[in-house]
C-alpha cells in the first residue's frame, strides 16, 4: 500500500476512517439479509429487532479476538437492506460496518421498479445514497453492489451493471459483484469496463465457487480483485478446493488482488435461516480465522503472505 492509499477515506456508517486504519477486513459478509417476501410468510420465525440486535452484536464482538476490525456488508437495497439496524450493530459492537447500495440480480431481486427506471435515474439514486445517505438517514454507502444471474447477456442485470460502473467512475466508490453459478465474471468486468469503470476498482465476488483455478487467475490478470468469499459454504465447492485454487492463483503472482470471505448472514430472516444452518452448519463469521487462516500457513504462506482479509 502506497502513502496515497493508505490516507484514502473510507466510507463507514458513521463516518470515514482512513484507508490504512481499516485493519483487518471481512470483504463480504451480511449483519442482516432477507430474501424478497420473506415478510409474507406466515409461518416463517417472526423477526424481533431486539433479539436479532442482541445477536448480531454477540456475533460481531467475537470478531474481536481475532483482530478483526471491519466489515463490509454488501447487502443490496432490495435483499432486505437495514442501513440503521447496521449502524447501530456497529456502534454497540465497537466493528467498523461499511453498507452498500445497488441491486440483486433480476430473477431474485424486485426488479419491476428499476426496470422501468432510465440509466440515469439510477445513477442518481445511487450517487444520493453515496453522497447524501440512503433516504433520510444520513447513512452513506460505501461500495456499489452489482450482480450478475444465470445469463450473463441479460439486459436489466446489464443496465444495473452499467449504471454501478458509471457511479464508480464518477466517485472511486469500488463495486463488488455476485456472480451466480461462480461464473460470469469477466463478463461483469466487460460491462464494468464499457461504461467507464476500473477493473482495478472491483472485486467479482463468489469466484472461489468455481472449481476450475485458471478462472480466478485469469480475472486477476485482468487486474479486477478475485473474491474467494465463501469459505464455509461447502455445498458448492469444498474448502479445501477454494485453498488449492487461491495458492495456486498466489503461486501464479496475484496474492495481492485475493480477498477471502464468508458470505454468511447474522441474520437472516424468514424461513432461510434454518435452511441454511442446515446446508452449513460450519459457516460463521470467524471459520476463516479458526480452520481457513491455519491450514494456509500449513501449507507454506507466512502471515505476512495471507491473503487480504
Amino acid at each position: 500500500m502506497d502513502e496515497k492509499s493508505a490516507d484514502t477515506r473510507i466510507q463507514l456508517t458513521d463516518g470515514t476512517i482512513a484507508q490504512s486504519d481499516l485493519g483487518r477486513t471481512l470483504f463480504h459478509e451480511h449483519i442482516f439479509l432477507g430474501m424478497p417476501g420473506w415478510n409474507l410468510d406466515i409461518k416463517a420465525p417472526r423477526f424481533v429487532r431486539s433479539e436479532a440486535m442482541a445477536q448480531v452484536v454477540d456475533k460481531l464482538q467475537e470478531l474481536k479476538d481475532h483482530d478483526c476490525q471491519t466489515i463490509i456488508d454488501p447487502c443490496p437495497m432490495d435483499l432486505g437492506r437495514d442501513v440503521e439496524f447496521i449502524a447501530e450493530a456497529a456502534q454497540r459492537s465497537g466493528i467498523n460496518i461499511i453498507c452498500a447500495t445497488g441491486v440483486y440480480t433480476e430473477q431474485d431481486g424486485i426488479p419491476f421498479t428499476f426496470r422501468h427506471m432510465p440509466r440515469e435515474d439510477i445513477v442518481e439514486l445511487y450517487m444520493k445514497e453515496i453522497v447524501d445517505g440512503v433516504g433520510d438517514t444520513g447513512i452513506k454507502a460505501g461500495v456499489i453492489k452489482v450482480a450478475s444471474g444465470s445469463d450473463p447477456n441479460n439486459e436489466y442485470e446489464q443496465k444495473m451493471i452499467g449504471a454501478g460502473a458509471e457511479v464508480s467512475r464518477l466517485t472511486g466508490v469500488p463495486i463488488i459483484s455476485h456472480t451466480h453459478g461462480h461464473s460470469h465474471g469477466h463478463e461483469q468486468v466487460d460491462v464494468v469496463e464499457q461504461n467507464g469503470g476500473r477493473s482495478e476498482c472491483m472485486v467479482v465476488g463468489h469466484s472461489d465457487g468455481n472449481a476450475d483455478p485458471e478462472y480466478a487467475i485469469s480475472l486477476a490478470k485482468r487486474g479486477a480483485f478475485v473474491g474467494f468469499d465463501q469459505f464455509g459454504l461447502e455445498f458448492f465447492v469444498s474448502d479445501e478446493v477454494r485453498i488449492e485454487n487461491l495458492m495456486a492463483a498466489v503461486h501464479a503472482g496475484y496474492r495481492d488482488q485475493l480477498l477471502i470471505s464468508h458470505d454468511h448472514a447474522i441474520c437472516l430472516l424468514g424461513r432461510g435461516a434454518a435452511i441454511f444452518a442446515e446446508l452449513a452448519p460450519q459457516s460463521s463469521l470467524i471459520h476463516i480465522f479458526e480452520k481457513i487462516i491455519p491450514r494456509l500457513l500449513e501449507l507454506g504462506l507466512s502471515k505476512k503472505g495471507l491473503p487480504q482479509s
